[in-house]
């Protein structure tokens, strides 16, 4: 199972491993989006990218915030309005291909661990580096 906190959202994703999900840790404190700051309470966030067709919303119902990330492109952070868990992003050049699903939501998150980073020069310097970047 697949849920936010209360575990009144929940959801599957068909993927074939979870190496099909794109794991990067993303931000950076000049440019990250503040959702990111909010949400994870860093600068960085951890989020599986994922084909839209392989997430399917089993229970419950999200709610959706429209935030400009500072590019002037939306990005549509989805939690649940109960317990305020982060489920997922999207941001409008990628609304009909992809999503981008709250690691920790994962039934096992320490199964899909960062594979990567981006914006590596915005890296506070207390973050370590993540290893093959």
């Amino acid at each position: 199972m697949r849920s936010c906190y209360c575990r009144q959202i929940e959801y599957e994703l068909s993927l074939s491993s979870l190496d099909d999900a794109r794991t990067p840790l993303g931000g950076g404190h000049h440019f990250s989006p503040p959702v990111y700051q909010k949400a994870f309470g860093t600068s960085y966030g951890l989020t599986a990218k994922v084909p839209l067709d392989s997430f399917k919303l089993t229970r419950g119902d999200r709610k959706s915030h429209i935030a400009d990330n500072g590019s002037r492109t939306s990005l549509h952070p989805e939690f649940h309005d109960n317990c305020g868990s982060f489920i997922l992003e999207f941001d409008e050049p990628v609304q009909d291909k992809f999503r981008y699903i709250c690691v920790g939501t994962l039934d096992d998150p320490e199964a899909s661990p960062p594979k990567g980073e981006f914006f590596c020069e915005q890296r506070m310097n207390w973050m370590p580096e993540i290893p093959g970047r």
